[in-house]
């Protein structure tokens, strides 16, 4: 019978052309050759490396946080990663913490968490943020009021994003500019890499509004109208007429027999 396997190149070479264990299993083994030179070697490996960095440019970008804006959360000079790929995969989610161009001067880079979604009306009373009239929670944040300024109502358009500072004392924000657009946003903060101690994926908040408190009804305060007082006329300075003299009656005699006599 027949084998179903080509071995006519096995049988044809001799037994010495093949490794040592084929003499002791009787067992002829294919022969592993070197193909490649190192200089193709060499080239291939930079080609790879070159492709996976730029594969990484082009998925992350890589910012140094500058300034107090987003205190206690992020400091100055820490170093993070933010990934452009989470937007072109998914859409920002409220309570993401964004890098985008500052839009007045989109050399400059910006940092914040993203409060309002496209169609949201945000209105912040007394420091506290209300969407669609639903009262936000944000323990993160130790101060709430600006001090300029607490009140505000905004309403966010199409592909536009409303963002706010944690430090909602020292922040540069959409309170200021406004909603940012979408072509403005780089991507999503996802890892802080320096210094050493603070190294970590960075965590965003997710808010649950379901039960959360409504926006209060403002009531305007009723106006008392002040009842008039009579205040007394300054008296005149000058000459002044002489006061007439009070009426007199003079009894004057009737004629005779006007009585009846």
């Amino acid at each position: 019978m027949e084998s179903p396997y080509d071995t006519t190149s096995y049988n044809a070479a001799p037994l010495e052309t093949f490794p040592e264990e084929a003499i002791f299993t009787g067992v002829r083994q294919p022969i592993i050759r070197q193909g490649r030179s190192f200089a193709r070697e060499l080239v291939e490996t930079l080609l790879l490396i070159g492709a996976i960095y730029a594969f990484v440019n082009l998925a992350t970008a890589r910012f140094v946080v500058d300034g107090h804006s987003m205190l206690p959360n992020f400091d100055t000079d820490q170093f993070i990663i933010v990934s452009r790929l989470s937007y072109l995969l998914g859409e920002p989610q409220r309570g993401d913490v964004v890098v985008f161009h500052y839009p007045q001067q989109p050399d400059r880079d910006f940092i914040k968490r993203l409060i309002g979604l496209p169609g949201d009306t945000v209105t912040i009373l007394e420091g506290r943020v209300y969407i669609n009239g639903k009262l936000l929670e944000e323990p993160y944040i130790e101060n709430f009021c600006r001090g300029k300024s607490c009140d505000g109502e905004w309403v966010v358009g199409d592909d536009e994003f409303f963002v706010l500072g944690d430090n909602r004392g020292a922040s540069k924000d959409s309170q200021d500019f406004g909603p940012v657009g979408r072509e403005y946003v780089v991507g999503r903060a996802f890892v802080r890499y320096w210094p050493p101690e603070d190294w970590g994926l960075i965590q965003h908040w997710k808010y649950d509004t379901r039960n959360s408190a409504p926006l209060p009804t403002m009531t305007p305060t009723p106006t008392v109208t002040p009842t008039p007082t009579m205040t007394p006329l300054p008296p005149i300075s000058g000459p002044q007429a002489p006061e007439a003299p009070p009426p007199t009656a003079t009894f004057v005699p009737a004629p005779y027999g006007e009585y009846g006599y």
